[in-house]
């Protein structure tokens, strides 16, 4: 939930027989869902201790309630006035029944969905209120209680203006409407300070007129109303004094007669300045009324009432007619609010059989369901070929529904499906009015089915005695009382059918039979008899069944809408093992390896949501050999059975949070198998030429360039690259004038292969040295952490070994090369310096050991095979550093969204002599930090398939800076260049947060004054800074002021220079120092 204000507690109030429980249920899931904020102390459904208590009853009993509760938790063993002192508490009522949703108005669903929320649920009345109080109206008010209605959709602006400064009393919030709205409703009178003079309901033109503003408008009454702690805690002290102690539970213990009590106009009335007692008092109803009133009047007179007017607020009463109702759901909503209305909410349906102006909301319609302006369905399952016309409202009809409706001609009517409980008997029944029909007038007067009762009864045969007793007044006749809906049939079962035939009963005599043997009951007498529980349930149910056929559609159809929202909502409210179930089938039969995976991650996802934060950390290993049965499925290219293998493991997994965060890591690692497969279809585009081996013994030598990336970076990552599709402006450069990464490969006559890491420099002593004899000595080329791994995957990618195999190592050597191959690999670049080290140096070595095979592989094919290289290695690197190292000097790379993965690299050509100037500009700060890039792109890659919104934008602005960067360099443009580095790098924090150290963030801080742009090479968390310098030639400059900034630790300062050249292979002699060459030396 957005900032705002921190609930103490939340009570939502409701009629005796309300279903308490399910709103208490209700309320818990908001909790879960983060929907009431970060920490309410108490949140509680309180049903009204009388039937007729009243707004202002429930109120009172609702204050006294919290204020019992708060003074328990603080340890206090009678209700303390105390706890209302800082608490904040919000009191959300009700209210009555409401023709158009079994729930009530509060749990009216409006056609919004709210896609930055963290659970994926529908939008209820309540919760829109909850958060324009929450958000908008309650914020910089004091502690004290706030009072809220539920019968009314209301619009706040996002900054309502309220003033409390210094604020007393109670204040009533007021929203501005028209004259003739106001002839309804409630206006408040008040004086040029705002304070109330009085209240006015359903007031004479006159009175209406006095309360108009300049603008001619009124302030309505909006049913929001605010009390200070103090003002809280007088009226909290008259619930032990009769006749008032009677609108609460205690009094209801105690036996005291029940009394009815008006919020606004018993309570808020007494403190209105032009009342005077006498009349205040007076204008109670009864003798018990008259005697509350007083008590009021003494406790809150003293309390100034001020109003709220808000400018640009809107207010509309949900009234009991259809024709209100469907227009409330289908009209745009104010401007101001927070909500925004849309077509189809939560629904799975074609849009394209929508008419605009008509209304979809949690629906699951399949088939050619057709649907005319001014139309609502709400919570239906229905199976096309329908026509729904004009005018229509249709809520609860379940799939089994569809035959009835087919060919039924649907026009203003509204239909309707309930739950009903009579005593222990669950059913269903169906209601079916019009449009324009009013519920309450007498028969005489009114319509049903937007016809007149007579007509009706004429065409229907249908009579009077039917509907309502001989003794009933002819003024109480109307359709609210009239025993039309079938509930029961002592033989036959009920269904759409027996009320759908009302509208063509031509022929009907066997219907009009069948109608008059069955139960009837009147909506009257159905009202107390809707199980609420059982109609939030089917919701729910229905809810998440078009949750699975979204997971279908976003996944197959390979959306970027995230998923995450809705896992939530699954795993709070239970519906994860379904879930789980559909991800399972859309991997399993999917055919495409990147829809598999992603489906993959979303079942981690599901597992890491059900440790609710819990089981450690989501990123660790996945190598448990329980798994490796369904890992070697997938990696055989069984994807189906390798899913049914994991979806059976998973189940041994799911009894702890642990085991689930364990789980969710091994789904992570079968959702890399199947990355790596989809990179490695890049391997097509390796091409590899025969050419004359080199003598044994002979050096064939490699050194590269390392790479600043300078913006795109991340959209190269698999799977972002080839689903999204990347761009990477990269720049070979010399660091302090050499090369600094290289390898050297050379034929001995051992068949073996003797592996050496050298450390900095080529002619170094050997950090690391290898030898393997034997094909089980690659097996572990795999594990990145493995000494010599990224050496035995070049030897294994470049096809020099094969492995598996089952001809031994010695013997393949021997056949293939007469002997074995040594390999040295050094690098002057510190461990994660974030300038590509790892890649390029793949480059380098798979570039040497083709060469000393007698093959040479070109630039494109090397950075395709590094690709390969990476996958088989399981770091799962993109392919931007080898682009960088490989290919000279300043380019930009690119790959579609598609598979095969292919790189495409451009060169950018920059204005004569342009190179050297950037040199001049361009410095590397060695921050002393270091951080595995694993690390992040565990987490890159989850946040991807999620499709977290932030994620999907800012891979589009990854690709569109790097395209600005290009055109800045091809303008030579210093300055432009700069802005592009500084947006990259808040784009590589958004992408990866926690990537920038404090003492980064202070090393840039003291830069920025003199730099154009700055960001950390790579992915960040450590390594170089390289900075874009206003002036030339500043490392001295710079290195005197990092010097006296604090808390910086070990830093240096290396210059840089654009390598024009790119890498250098060349074959030398036996001594790799001699400067005497063997005949070749190239530049690729």
């Amino acid at each position: 939930m957005a900032a705002g204000v921190e609930w103490t507690a939340i009570v939502l109030t409701c009629r005796r027989g309300g279903g308490v429980a399910a709103l208490q249920r209700e309320l818990e899931l908001r909790r879960r869902r983060g929907a009431l904020g970060r920490r309410p102390v108490l949140v509680l459904a309180l049903e009204d201790p009388w039937a007729g208590v009243g707004s202002g009853g429930a109120t009172l009993n609702a204050v006294l309630v919290a204020a019992e509760h708060l003074s328990a938790r603080a340890g206090c063993t009678v209700v303390s006035a105390d706890a209302l002192k800082e608490a904040r508490i919000l009191i959300l009522h009700t209210g009555r029944e409401f023709s158009f949703d079994d729930c009530g108005r509060a749990f009216t669903c409006l056609p919004a969905e709210q896609p930055r929320a963290a659970a994926e649920a529908l939008v209820c009345n309540l919760d829109s209120l909850l958060g324009t109080v929450t958000q908008r109206l309650c914020v910089g008010s004091p502690p004290g209680v706030w009072v809220c209605s539920t019968d009314m959709l209301l619009s706040v602006p996002s900054v309502p203006g309220i003033d409390w400064d210094g604020f007393q009393g109670v204040r009533v919030i007021a929203v501005p409407g028209s004259q003739a709205y106001a002839r309804n409703h409630g206006v408040y009178l008040a004086d040029e300070q705002g304070l109330v003079r009085d209240i006015i309901y359903k007031g004479t033109e006159t009175q209406i007129q006095q309360c108009a503003g300049p603008d001619g408008t009124v302030p309505l009454v909006c049913g929001v109303v605010f009390f200070s702690s103090s003002a809280a805690e007088q009226l909290l002290a008259t619930h032990v004094i009769p006749p008032l102690d009677a609108c609460t539970y205690m009094g209801l213990d105690s036996g005291a007669p029940p009394i009815q009590l008006s919020l606004f106009f018993d309570i808020v009335l007494s403190m209105a300045g032009g009342m005077t007692e006498e009349d205040f008092v007076k204008g109670g109803g009864d003798a018990s009324v008259r005697s509350a009133r007083s008590v009021l009047w003494t406790a809150l007179r003293a309390f100034p009432l001020s109003m709220a007017c808000i400018p640009d607020a809107s207010y509309d009463y949900l009234t009991t007619a259809a024709s209100d109702h469907i227009r409330s759901l289908t009209l745009l909503p104010s401007s101001t609010s927070h909500l925004r209305f849309c077509k189809t909410a939560h629904s799975h349906v074609d849009p394209l059989l929508l008419e605009d102006g008509s209304s979809v909301t949690n629906c699951l319609l399949e088939g050619a369901v057709r649907l005319a302006a001014g139309s609502v369905i709400q919570h239906c399952h229905l199976q096309g070929p329908l026509e729904i016309g004009p005018g229509c409202l249709l809520t609860g009809l379940t799939v089994d529904s569809s035959p009835a409706l087919q060919g039924c001609p649907l026009r203003d009517v509204v239909l309707q499906g309930h739950h009903v409980r009579l005593r222990d008997l669950p059913c269903r029944v169906f209601t079916l009015t019009g449009r324009l029909d009013d519920w309450q007038s007498p028969a005489e007067e009114a319509t049903y089915l937007n016809i007149s009762w007579a007509e009706f009864f004429h065409w229907t045969g249908i009579r009077k005695g039917d509907l309502w007793d001989a003794e009933t007044p002819q003024k109480d006749r109307c359709l609210l009382s009239a025993r039309l809906f079938p509930v029961l049939h002592a033989s036959e079962a009920l269904g759409l059918e027996d009320v759908l035939w009302l509208l063509a009963p031509a022929a009907s005599g066997e219907r009009l039979a069948r109608w008059r043997a069955a139960w009837r009951m009147s909506w009257q007498e159905l009202l107390p008899c809707l199980d609420k529980a059982a109609e939030l349930g089917a919701r729910r149910d229905l809810f998440f069944l078009q949750g699975q056929h979204k997971v279908q559609c976003v996944l197959l159809g390979r959306q970027d809408g995230s998923l995450l929202p809705l896992i939530r909502s699954a795993v709070h409210e239970g519906y994860h093992e379904a879930l789980l179930g559909t991800l399972d089938e859309v991997a399993s039969t999917a055919d495409d390896a990147g829809i598999a995976a992603r489906a993959l991650a979303c079942i981690a996802d599901v597992l890491g949501c059900m440790a609710h934060g819990e089981g450690g950390l989501r990123s660790g290993p996945a190598a448990n050999r329980e798994w490796a049965s369904a890992f070697g499925r997938l990696e055989s290219g069984d994807i189906a059975g390798g899913v049914r293998e994991l979806a059976a493991e998973r189940l041994k997994w799911m009894s702890s949070p642990a085991l689930l965060v364990r789980a969710a890591r091994h789904y992570e690692g079968a959702e890399q198998i199947l990355i790596r497969q989809a990179v490695m279809s890049s391997c097509q585009f390796v091409t590899v030429c025969p050419v004359e081996l080199p003598p044994l013994g002979h050096w064939v030598q490699v050194a590269c360039p390392a790479r600043l990336d300078l913006s795109g970076g991340w959209s190269d990552t698999p799977p972002i690259t080839y689903e999204h599709g990347g761009a990477v402006v990269d720049v070979a450069v010399l660091v302090d004038g050499c090369r600094p990464i290289g390898a050297r490969v050379r034929r001995i006559a051992e068949p073996e292969l003797r592996l050496a890491s050298l450390g900095g420099t080529p002619w170094g002593e050997a950090a690391v040295e290898l030898v393997c004899r034997e094909l089980g000595h690659l097996e572990n080329y795999c594990q990145p952490h493995a000494p010599g791994a990224l050496l035995k995957a070049a030897f294994i990618c470049t096809q020099i070994v094969q492995f598996p195999s089952q001809k031994p190592l010695r013997d393949q050597l021997m056949e293939n090369f007469g002997g074995g191959f040594e390999v040295h690999t050094w690098s002057r670049l510190p461990h994660g310096s974030g300038l590509g080290t790892s890649s390029i140096l793949a480059g380098a070595v798979m570039a040497a050991l083709y060469r000393a095979a007698g093959k040479v592989a070109g630039t494109e094919s090397l950075i395709h095979a590094v690709l390969h290289l990476e996958q088989r290695l399981t770091t799962g690197g993109g392919w931007q550093d080898q682009v960088g190292g490989l290919v000279p000097g300043i380019k930009i790379g690119r790959s579609e969204a598609r598979l095969p993965l292919r790189v495409e690299v451009e060169e950018i050509l920059v204005p004569e002599g342009f190179a050297r100037i950037l040199s001049d500009h361009l410095l590397l700060v060695y921050t002393g930090k270091t951080r595995l890039a694993r690390n992040l792109l565990q987490d890159v890659v989850r946040n991807w398939y999620a499709r977290l919104p932030s994620i999907v934008q800012n891979a589009d602005a990854l690709v569109n800076n790097a395209e600005e960067c290009a055109r800045a360099l091809r303008q030579g443009n210093l300055p432009l260049i700069g802005k592009c580095l500084d947006v990259y790098w808040q784009q590589k924090k958004c992408m990866a947060p926690g990537c920038e150290p404090l003492a980064v963030g202070r090393m840039m801080d003291a830069l920025q004054p003199y730099v154009y742009g700055q960001c950390l090479a790579g992915a960040g968390g450590g390594g170089f800074l390289y900075v874009l310098t206003k002036e030339p030639q500043q490392k001295e400059t710079l290195h005197q002021i990092l010097a006296k900034t604090e808390g910086l630790g070990n830093f240096s300062i290396h210059s840089i220079e654009v390598d024009t050249g790119g890498f250098s292979m060349e074959v030398v002699g036996c001594d790799p120092n001699s400067s005497t060459h063997s005949g070749e030396d190239m530049a690729m």
